[in-house]
């Protein structure tokens, strides 16, 4: 069974594990598998709002792809990627790989939706998930950690292969990485390997963590013309600070990225 706290004493004594717990303050709910690292965090009075700044710029793949049809999303934490999309993307499908159990278990305590017609969630390992994948995906979200961090198989070139190769011709993909990883620029080479240079990385608002936009094909080519363009008719539909994300991607760009 998840251990449940809801005093911040309560928990100093529990060990890291693999099985996350779940911390209850004020009007936040929290995912953890240790102290002061926070897998998800959510607002029982607002289930589908982004609370985490890194998801916010996550959702930066809504300027280069408005109306993705498919979308794929590896790990599901507390779901708050996943009850954005479902929400606010009603056209489009949603398949997530989370390899944690006990983390699926959860997902009705953090209002993720049931399966559906539009949604299902898998316990399967992520990289096995994109290395199967029978449909190309518009956007693949990569969001999976573990107690050490980032698992080995989702930050290997194989991996970062495969994610290109389960794209669309235009399909993008968006990973989180760690920059308290000593190896992620490592990884964001790999990245770069894979999709052949067509890369943009952005600091994560509120965090240290890094958001690496790679594209397939022309999924990145937007003139600062179209960016401006295309914020203004989805700022209204979509409050979650896009113009911060916009201008980040601009100063990237600018900075002599592709």
């Amino acid at each position: 069974m998840t251990p449940q706290f809801d005093r911040f004493d309560d928990i100093l004594g529990h060990a890291p594990s693999e099985t996350p717990f779940v911390y209850r303050e004020d009007a936040a709910l929290s995912l953890h598998f240790q102290i002061g690292t926070v897998q998800s965090r959510m607002d029982p009075a607002a289930p589908d709002r982004l609370v985490l700044g890194y998801t916010r710029t996550m959702m930066g793949f809504l300027l280069f792809k408005p109306q993705p049809a498919r979308i794929a999303l590896i790990g599901l934490g507390g779901g708050s990627l996943v009850k954005y999309c479902h929400r606010h993307l009603p056209g489009a499908a949603l398949s997530v790989a989370e390899i944690s159990p006990e983390v699926i278990a959860l997902r009705r305590q953090f209002h993720v939706p049931d399966d559906d017609a539009r949604l299902r969630v898998l316990c399967v390992d992520g990289a096995d998930f994109v290395r199967g994948a029978a449909e190309a995906f518009d956007v693949l979200l990569v969001d999976g950690f573990d107690l050490a961090g980032q698992p080995a198989q989702l930050c290997s070139q194989h991996f970062y292969d495969d994610c290109h190769a389960a794209l669309a011709d235009d399909g993008l993909l968006v990973v989180n990485l760690s920059t308290g990883d000593a190896r992620h620029p490592a990884y964001l080479a790999r990245i770069r390997r894979s999709f052949d240079g067509a890369v943009l990385a952005v600091a994560a608002e509120d965090s240290d963590n890094r958001i690496v936009f790679a594209g397939r094909g022309r999924a990145l080519a937007l003139s600062a013309r179209g960016l401006g363009a295309r914020l203004a008719a989805l700022a209204p539909l979509h409050p979650i600070g896009l113009d911060r994300t916009a201008a980040a991607l601009r100063e990237a760009r600018e900075a002599g990225e592709p």
